[in-house]
Parts: structure tokens; sequence; C-alpha cells
């Protein structure tokens, strides 16, 4: 990400993790009230898988960004 600052690049995850979370979470909900038949338990396992699941994506959104693995070249921020 040239002429971007490590600050700008941290705001830009933060926003991907929280759309991509917000996403996530509505299918488990619903494949979790598939499976079970129950609104309540998809709304409970939804919730857990939340809250649990968006610092590991953050940091591994990080971590990919951070890495050269498949780049053919670029500078290290």
């Amino acid at each position: 990400m040239a002429g971007k600052s490590p600050l700008e690049s941290r705001k830009r995850h933060i926003a991907k993790t929280l759309t991509w979370r917000v996403t996530a979470t509505v299918t488990t909900i619903i494949i979790a009230w598939l499976v079970s038949g129950d609104p309540a338990t998809g709304l409970a396992v939804g919730g857990i898988e939340f809250f649990a699941k968006m610092p590991i994506y953050y940091f591994h959104e990080r971590a990919w960004y951070k890495s050269n693995f498949g780049l053919p070249k670029r500078n290290k921020e």
C-alpha cells in the first residue's frame, strides 16, 4: 500500500475486520439455526462466534499484510 501511513493501514484492517465479521456471523447464525432448528441457538452461536473470531481475523489480516508471500517484490514498511 504505497503512500499509506501505518495508521491508515490499521484503520482499513479494522474496517475490513468489522465488515467481514458481520457477514460471517450472519452466515453462522443462519447455519446454526438451520442445523438446530432453533433461532435462539443460531443467535447464541453467532454471538459467541462474533466476539471470538474478530481479534483472530484482525491479527491474521495484519500478518498477511506484513508478509511478502506470493508477491513478486514489495518494500517493507
